[in-house]
């Protein structure tokens, strides 16, 4: 595994790429973005990633052209052109191998594809050597609490085997599940991991999966590996810390956690109905704080 230093030097390439998805890019151009000869450069970055640095940038130009074309309904022709292929017909079979539908029916009918959204380098690494360190916060945080309500509505999820959290999920099904719900223009909300009441768990499948909401009448085909479910109406009681540094999200998750965890929620004249609806949190991001949101129901006077 590389060092963060490293990883630093990966990222920086990462985001090389994104700023010039429309422009070439040579290995020269990212190994000076790296700071490393090009031969070292794309070795730590095949390491880092997974995917050789050519790879790489022609699954993030296909993933951001399907993008363009689920969105705002361009000419094929252009899209393959800004980004940066030889021709219609190379793009179309580049995109159909990667997602299995060619791009002029992808446009048309935008069902659920698996999009490559990669992870930057130096946050994952600080991610797992703070999972490792077990790192926990001491510090008191402002959490803000609201209900919100939600509709009858349909959920697209994926299930694990025995997965009872992210991580265990994240083995058994692979990190890339909201690359697919990310990619579904009809959704409700965005991707979120859930925790699911007992009476939705068949057996033999896991407590914690990765799912989207959708309104109560889609009816558009459903990816391999994926099923739809329907949810009733419900409450949820939203907690949400305070926006933080990306790489400290395992202390502010535990410091949600064990807020919820001491929170009565008979002050606001509920009570916890975990049989209602799943319990989900949001993918964390810094900037907003993080956040998750547990089932109540009103209490009888």
């Amino acid at each position: 595994m590389i060092g963060e230093e490293m990883a630093a030097a990966v990222q920086r390439m990462q985001e090389y790429v994104e700023a010039h998805l429309h422009d070439p890019i040579t290995l020269s151009g990212l190994a000076k973005a790296a700071g490393y000869s090009p031969w070292h450069a794309a070795r730590i970055f095949r390491e880092a990633t997974g995917k050789a640095p050519f790879d790489y940038i022609r699954s993030r130009r296909l993933t951001q052209a399907a993008l363009r074309l689920r969105d705002e309904k361009p000419k094929v022709v252009d899209v393959a052109l800004d980004f940066v292929f030889d021709s219609q017909e190379g793009f179309t079979r580049a995109f159909s191998k990667a997602f299995g539908i060619p791009p002029a029916r992808y446009s048309r009918l935008t069902p659920a594809i698996r999009l490559f959204m990669p992870r930057k380098a130096l946050e994952t690494y600080r991610a797992l050597n703070q999972k490792e360190k077990k790192i926990m916060s001491e510090q008191s945080k402002t959490i803000f609490v609201q209900v919100i309500q939600r509709p009858q509505r349909k959920l697209l999820l994926k299930r694990g085997l025995k997965a009872a959290d992210y991580f265990a999920y994240c083995e058994e099904c692979g990190c890339e599940v909201f690359d697919t719900l990310t990619s579904i223009r009809d959704a409700l909300y965005e991707p979120a991991g859930l925790w699911l009441p007992g009476h939705l768990i068949p057996e033999g499948t896991s407590r914690y999966v990765q799912g989207v909401e959708l309104p109560i009448g889609y009816d558009k085909s459903v990816p391999e590996g994926f099923e739809v479910i329907t949810l009733p109406p419900c409450a949820y009681m939203v907690f949400q810390g305070e926006p933080y540094d990306d790489e400290h999200f395992m202390e502010e998750i535990s410091s949600i956690w064990a807020h919820i965890e001491r929170f009565d929620p008979k002050v606001y004249g509920f009570e916890w109905a975990p049989e209602e609806a799943p319990r989900l949190q949001l993918e964390p991001q810094g900037y907003r704080g993080y956040i998750e949101a547990l089932p109540v129901k009103r209490l009888t006077p």
